[in-house]
Formats: C-alpha cells, structure tokens, sequence
C-alpha cells in the first residue's frame, strides 16, 4: 500500500475502524485523511491503545493511597518503599504475538515491560510471567510451550534481570489463544523518577537505540483482532528483540538520568514511534514536530507510514533541555546505541511530520489522544451457578491426592524456572517454587515480595467472586512470606468485548476486584488490557478463552532475616491450619482431575475473613512464632501440606481426612508449622481467628503417601510432556 493510496471503505476496514470511527477521524481532521495520518489513527484508537471498551470500566478500581507515588496513566506504578526510594512494576500482555510466533512473541514482552519500568529511572530487579496454555496434548502445545519459556528465559537471561516468580494454567479455553503476561519489578530513588509528558517549546526530540525496521508494523492493530485460520500469515507482525542491546539501552539511560538532561521520556512500545511522540505531547499539553528522514532506519526506503507504525524493540524517546545534545549523545554513543535529533516541541498542538522536504502528516493532538472512542458496550451479568450438591468419592483420598500432584495444575514448575536466571544480580533471597518471590534491596535488609496470581476457573464461573480472589489470593501469597501487601498492578485477558456475556466477565470480575482493593488496602497502580483473545471458528462464533485478570502484587519486608518459606524445617513440629473449612468443592481442581466435572460456584470470598487471618499470620511470622507457613489454594488443604512436605523433605501426619475436607478450596486459610500451637492457638482465640491443630511434621509420608512418591508425580509431568 503506497502512501498516497486513496482511503476507501476497504482500507479503512483493514486498518480496524469502524465506519463510525472514520467518520470521527473525518470530523478531528476537517477534511480526509491521507494513509500516514489513518494509520496514525488507526493504533491511537486501537483497543490496544486507547482501551475503548473498558475505559469506563477501569475507573471503578481503587488507584490512591498513602503509599501511591503514581498510579494509573504513566509507564508503570510507582509506590513508596521507604528511606527515598521507591518500587516502580507493571504487568503487560504479548498474547497475540506468542501464539503466532512464541519465542519472539514471549522475548519482546519481557523487552517491553523492561522498558515501562526504566523509563521512569528504575533498574529493573525482577521479571516475573503468568502463563496459560491448552491441553497438554493438544498438537501444537509443546511447541508454544517450548518457545514462550525459551523465549522469557533467553531475553531474561541475557539482560541480567533475574526471573523470579510466575504462574501456569491449562485448560481447552486456551488452545487457539494462549496468554503470555510479563512482569518487571524496578527500584529508584523517588527524586529520580523521570515522567513521560513533553514540555519546553523548542526542546529538542531524540530518538535513542536500535534502529527502525519494518517488523511489527500493525502489531498493535493485531492485538486488537481475535484469531482466524489466517493467524500464521500474521508472523510479519510479531517484533524480534535483541537482549543485548536493551541491557546498553538500561545503562545508557540510567547513565544520563543521573543528570538532569531529561524533560521527558517514553518507551517506544506498542505502536512504536507513534504512541510515544503522540501520549509525551498530549500529556504535555504541546505540540511535537518531527524529521522522519532523521530517523535511524535499518531498512531501505522506509516511508513514514512504515516508520511511525513500526514496533522495532529496543528504542526510547526522549525531550531533552536545550544544549544538552551533545552531553547525551556521548553517553549513547559510548553504549553503541543510535542517537538522533529527530524533531522538537511546538506550541501548535498538532503533531506535524516532514520527509522529503514535505509535510506529509498534519494531525491535531487533542482529538487524536482524549476524542479516542469511549464504548459503555453491552453486558449482561453472568448466570450464578447451580450448587453443586453432594459428591460422592472417587476412591481413597490419597490415590487422590498422588493423582493430583502430577497434573497440569499442581505439577511442579521446575522445569520451566531452572531456564530461568533466577539468581543474576545476587539480591533474590526467595527462589521460585514459593508462595512469593523476594528479592532483596540492593545493599538493604529490606525485601520486596512479589506474586502473580489468578485462577480463571473461578473468573468464568462467577466473575465477581472470582475477581475477589485473585486479589485476595495475591494478597496471601505476600502476606505467606511475611511482607506487607502494598499494591497490584493487572493484566485483564477476556475474548470479543462486542460479545455482552464476555463484556460481562469483565464488568464483573472489575467489580469483584474492586472490592478486593478496598477491603485489603492494596491498590491497582497500573496495568494493561487485552481484549479479542478469541479463536473464530468455521461457522463465525467464537470460542473465547476463560476471563484472566491477572493480578501482579508486591509487598515490603523490613528484614528479610524474618522471612517465611514454605518448606517443613524438622519433625515434631505442629502443623496448625489457619482459617474455617467448609469442603468446598465447587471448581475445584480435584472436582476437574478426579471427578471429571467442571461445575458449581466457586468458593466465596469472605475479604474481612481474609484480612484478618492474613494480618494474624503475618503477625505470627514476623514475630518469629512460626516456623513453615503455606497459603491454601488451588488442590486445597492437602495438597498445601503435600507442597510443603515436598519442599522440606519431611513427611505430616495429618490423620483421617474425607475428601472435601482435605480438597475443598476454601479460602483465607494457610498452614504454619510452630513448637508450640497452643501459644499459636491462644493468639489466635485473641484474634478471633479460626486455628486448629492439624497434626505434626515428621516421617517420609503424607496421608499414607510416600514423599518419594509424591515427588515422582510431581516433578515428572513437565518433563515427560516436554521429552526431557
């Protein structure tokens, strides 16, 4: 397509607007549009970028609090950690891109989020990643396995961010769609934390970093799109990355932000030259004028067109003050990265680009960036689920229990997280395989805890509930490690938010996390959506994937001298349960894997319940009266015992357990081992927590399994499913 195509119907169709969004484009413009300024228009109104159909919805989430520096609106959340510095995280989605192409796709979204997070002047400390796939027997499953984890830990690996921490689901909903969510964790000093709005008429506009090329040129448009058959052509728009060169672009940036050189600065992410320059001079209140022949290209005969839309990786925009070119250039320079004056801030508001001498692109700011459509789309609430009723055994509970550890769900990661770097740096003081990862304040004693966490299952069922949980439940894992839960960022995957009963997922898993927020004081400081995650089938419907709000959280420790782990650390010790059990069953994994059914509500979300058992046990562990503490999750109550026999090497007598008792999934509840329970019980009769003598550690079984056993299955799924 040249750039002086004519726009008609078809043209605007491929670039993803409606007849609707065209005419509003007609009416910003006054006149029409030539193909660089519809292009421009096309991925600013992109769902990916402009969040057209959940804007009106994520306003409702809790975003403030004494701890909040920034929320939602910038690069990343910015949060107070105390004694001048601060943590600055954000989870982002690279869905599409992974499915079609999974080792770039999953690489470049752990290139991206990197880059959300130094941009504002942190050095990144910690990836993390919330993975779903299909059935492990589907036949392209161990391919997109094998590359997305390849992927993270290649990228990961090379710019020497240790990965931590994560999550992995199965389930049929994901096989046409997987979900690849990446997460970066990064500390600065809170007087050095750089924001992306332009500002100072006649500053200039630089461009940093590799050059552009033409991959992923409507990757953001594509993101945007649910899946056909045609999803292998979609290859050319999946970015490649280069790790190397992000770990020059971390150094050289940090490098000139200890200077005062910098006005503003923004990642070239989705949408690439075009979200950056368009949202620094919209947040700014200005204008921006930009050279494309200036722009470093790596490819002959680039127009502006494949210039501005290119999603090239590792590329930053900068406003710099006057007469600090040459000073930043050096630093550049010395790293071997590009550098280049490419334009300058105007007072016009419009964004005006020359080539050749000529203005090809003339687009006022102000409808570009706040007229973006605003959709309040159908929705209708999800049907409440019929109970579920009495459910008879399926054989002994511990054949049950065997089975369940060597599932998809519940089999050890192990053979995913040891290709990951996960100690590079020397400051991660909790590996993967706990509750949360931790990871030390360089040259502090103070710990940042980090979870990622959510569990479709309950989101399709019940979306406000679910959404409940998977705050609540990141809430716990932090709480596990005795770190204070400070906020969350969310990564919100659903299908066609055109379709009412999946604009209803999300308007109720909103509501539920909302909720959660309030309740556990753990704002959503930033976050990401990604919509149309959704294969088409032959007859035209779709066929969605399960509702993922994937919540990413951190958490402070003071000391990580005090922090808890999961592991069994000698026999004889008590091994008291936390929280009331009911032997709920409902979407429950032992009701999938065992029963064979997918039915029921899934266990309610009591949040005044779950902030004081939380608080309790994070009260119990800092003040050293415990010894081992779990969280209960997914697989229930014996599956947490199983888990923490497994990781001490020690076996738990727990006695007689029926099957709801020991695999309901009940919530705010956790397992902690101590000396002496009846000190654990009488604080917690204070409390007026619910605590109950389980049994003791000690022996190498668990309800009558072996450990040895136990270990087998679960560590040999991953193994045997990747032909390790």
């Amino acid at each position: 397509m040249t750039e002086s195509a004519t726009i008609t119907p078809q043209v605007v169709a491929e670039h993803g607007l409606s007849p609707e969004e065209y005419d509003r484009i007609l009416h910003a413009m006054g006149r029409t549009p030539n193909l660089t300024e519809l292009g421009i228009f096309s991925v600013m109104w992109s769902e990916h970028c402009s969040y057209k159909s959940s804007r009106i919805h994520l306003k409702k989430l809790p975003t403030t609090g004494p701890q909040v520096i920034c929320g939602p609106g910038e690069n990343a959340g910015v949060v107070d950690i105390g004694d001048g510095q601060a943590a600055i995280f954000k989870m982002e989605s690279h869905n599409h891109p992974s499915y079609i192409e999974p080792y770039q796709g999953a690489a470049t979204g752990v290139g991206g989020i990197l880059r959300d997070v130094f941009t504002m002047g942190a050095r990144p400390v910690a990836n993390l990643n919330a993975l779903r796939f299909g059935r492990p027997d589907h036949p392209k499953m161990r391919h997109l396995i094998s590359g997305v984890v390849r992927g993270i830990g290649g990228y990961g690996n090379c710019v020497g961010v240790p990965t931590v921490g994560g999550e992995v689901n199965f389930h049929s909903a994901y096989d046409g769609n997987i979900l690849v969510n990446a997460m970066t964790v990064g500390v600065a000093e809170t007087n050095k934390i750089f924001y992306s709005a332009a500002s100072g008429v006649g500053n200039p506009i630089v461009y940093v970093g590799s050059k552009t090329g033409r991959d992923g040129i409507h990757g953001a448009t594509m993101a945007s799109a649910d899946f056909s058959e045609d999803s292998e052509e979609k290859r050319p728009t999946v970015q490649v990355g280069d790790p190397f060169t992000e770990k020059l672009l971390i150094e050289a940036c940090l490098e000139l932000m200890s200077s005062d050189a910098i006005v503003a600065i923004q990642d070239m992410g989705a949408a690439g030259l075009t979200s950056s320059s368009v949202e620094m001079a919209s947040k700014g209140g200005v204008g921006i004028e930009l050279d494309m022949n200036a722009v470093p290209c790596r490819e002959t005969h680039m127009t502006p067109y494949e210039m501005m839309l290119s999603e090239s990786q590792e590329r930053m925009l900068m406003v710099l003050k006057p007469g600090r070119e040459a000073e930043a250039e050096a630093i550049f320079h010395k790293w071997e990265l590009d550098f280049a004056v490419i334009g300058r801030v105007t007072a016009t508001g419009h964004m005006v680009l020359r080539f050749n001498g000529e203005i090809v692109c003339d687009i006022p700011l102000g409808p570009l960036a706040d007229e973006a459509p605003a959709y309040d789309r159908p929705w209708v609430p999800t049907p409440a689920r019929a109970p579920l009723g009495a459910v008879p055994p399926k054989g002994p509970v511990a054949e049950n229990l065997l089975a369940l550890m060597g599932t998809p769900d519940l089999a050890s990661r192990r053979w995913i997280w040891e290709q990951y770097d996960h100690m590079v740096g020397a400051d991660t003081v909790q590996r993967p395989g706990g509750d949360a990862a931790v990871v030390r304040v360089h040259g502090s004693k103070k710990g940042i805890a980090i979870s990622t966490d959510c569990t479709p299952r309950y989101v399709f069922a019940d979306p406000v509930e679910g959404g409940k949980q998977a705050i609540a439940e990141c809430w716990r894992n932090i709480t596990a490690v005795g770190a204070m839960p400070l906020a969350t960022t969310d990564c919100m995957n659903f299908g066609n938010p055109q379709r009412p009963e999946i604009m209803g997922q999300f308007v109720g898993a909103i509501e539920g996390m909302a909720l959660a927020c309030s309740a556990l004081d753990f704002p959503i400081v930033s976050g990401n959506v990604s919509l149309y995650n959704e294969t088409k089938n032959e007859d035209g419907s779709g066929s969605a994937i399960l509702p993922t709000p994937a919540i990413g959280g951190i958490g402070l420790l003071a000391d990580v001298d005090q922090m808890a782990t999961l592991a069994f650390k000698a026999p004889g010790e008590h091994i008291v349960l936390i929280g009331e059990t009911d032997g709920h069953l409902g979407q429950s994994l032992w009701l999938r894997y065992i029963a064979g059914r997918e039915e029921g509500p899934p266990p309610p979300v009591d949040l005044e319940l779950e902030k004081r058992n939380g608080d309790f046990v994070r009260e119990m562990i800092l003040s050293g009266r415990v010894s081992a503490v779990h969280d209960i999750a997914d697989g229930g109550m014996l599956v947490a015992v199983a888990e923490m026999a497994l990781a001490g090497g020690i076996g738990a007598d727990v006695g007689e357990l029926g099957h709801a008792e020991a695999f309901g999934e009940d919530q705010a509840r956790y397992i902690v081992t101590t000396a002496n329970s009846d000190a654990i019980l009488a604080a917690a009769l204070t409390a007026g927590v619910t605590a109950r003598r389980l049994g003791a550690t000690g022996g190498d079984k668990v309800a009558g399994v072996r450990i040895t056993d136990l270990r087998r299955a679960h560590e040999g799924f991953f193994p045997s499913l990747m032909g390790a």
